[in-house]
């Protein structure tokens, strides 16, 4: 069932635009290199694409550096200015006394010692282009945090240090760097998994990228890369026909499944235990999971799947509550609702 309305922004929707657009003016550009495998070459793009700006004219320092530079990486090192850490972490008040137009910066999934300004570099990151600072860095997917589950599902093997994906929907650029299958260690099946994983999550930022130009110019689209399916979870929800559902579609239109529940007032010792299992299922299968407050179900559950694209919609019902249903079905506009009949639970 889909259904529709004429949904028009209002005034804090066209507030938070125009703040955006604002900040985006602001802030610097970040352009990442993301690699599906160690050794696929991503810092050697990194700094090839730092000469390449820096002989058309830009200011290019090199703020951060792996803590075994290679041959070649020491090679195109060569030529650029180099700001020196500061116990171990990207030194911060250097870079911005310095205020070039470009950083580059390696090793992105890197943890700072312990008392640092940030914790995570990313973080690092995300405050140097605050400063209206361009930054050109590298990772691998096996550092994507919402991404381990399926890279560990490959390979076996899970990275220590990870990078949220939001810091990736920031990017205004986001290359994946391919390689020849000779040119990297591994099973060629794993390898072809791995690229595949990286290509959809490049697929998914340029996505978000083109819908908040959309936004940002009040254009409403009703189309994507992926499809993106939610499912909405209670503790009366038959969770695990559901997620299933929603599992085989999202593996079978190579999308995203996401899951949501919304805090209820008042909810009871067991339906709150039921519920948290239900969202334990949503993390085990795969599932982005999201938990709002907000006095309105429906309400929630409308903002957030206009917020995050959704072209499919996962209910559970009964009987006996059907009116939050029936606003959604009334009120959506981009999407379709799939029902899903439950038993009452007593």
């Amino acid at each position: 069932m889909t259904g529709h309305s004429d949904r028009r922004p209002n005034p804090d929707e066209l507030l938070r635009r125009v703040q955006a657009e604002e900040r985006r003016k602001q802030r610097g550009r970040l352009k990442v290199f993301l690699g599906y495998a160690p050794r696929v070459g991503k810092s050697l793009r990194m700094f090839d694409e730092g000469r390449r700006r820096k002989s058309r004219g830009q200011d290019v320092v090199v703020a951060a550096l792996q803590d075994r530079v290679t041959e070649n990486v020491s090679e195109l090192v060569r030529g650029f200015e180099v700001i020196p850490a500061a116990a171990g972490a990207i030194n911060l008040a250097a870079v911005f006394r310095r205020n070039p137009q470009v950083c580059l910066i390696d090793e992105l999934a890197y943890d700072n010692p312990r008392g640092s300004r940030n914790a995570e570099r990313w973080q690092d990151v995300e405050e140097i282009l605050d400063h209206g600072i361009a930054v050109i860095t590298a990772i691998n997917l096996q550092h994507i945090r919402e991404q381990q589950d399926a890279v560990e599902a490959v390979t076996g093997k899970r990275a220590a240090q990870s990078v949220p994906t939001a810091f990736l929907h920031a990017a205004e650029e986001i290359e994946v760097v391919d390689a020849t299958p000779e040119s990297v260690m591994g099973e060629a099946r794993t390898l072809a998994e791995l690229r595949e994983l990286a290509l959809l999550l490049a697929a998914d930022v340029v996505d978000r990228q083109l819908r908040e130009y959309l936004d940002s110019h009040g254009v409403s689209a009703g189309w994507g890369t992926q499809e993106r399916i939610l499912v909405c979870l209670t503790p009366r929800s038959n969770a695990a026909e559901m997620l299933a559902s929603g599992q085989r579609n999202a593996r079978r239109f190579h999308g995203a499944l996401l899951a949501v529940s919304v805090e209820q007032p008042g909810i009871g010792a067991a339906d709150q235990e039921r519920l948290q299992r239900h969202l334990a299922l949503a993390r085990e299968m795969g599932a982005e999971v999201h938990c709002l407050k907000s006095a309105d179900f429906a309400e929630a559950i409308l903002a957030f799947a206009h917020e995050q694209r959704i072209t499919q919609l996962f209910l559970g019902h009964s009987l006996r509550a059907r009116s939050p249903v029936e606003r959604l079905i009334h009120a959506a506009e981009d999407f379709d609702v799939r029902l899903f009949p439950h038993p009452e639970v007593k």
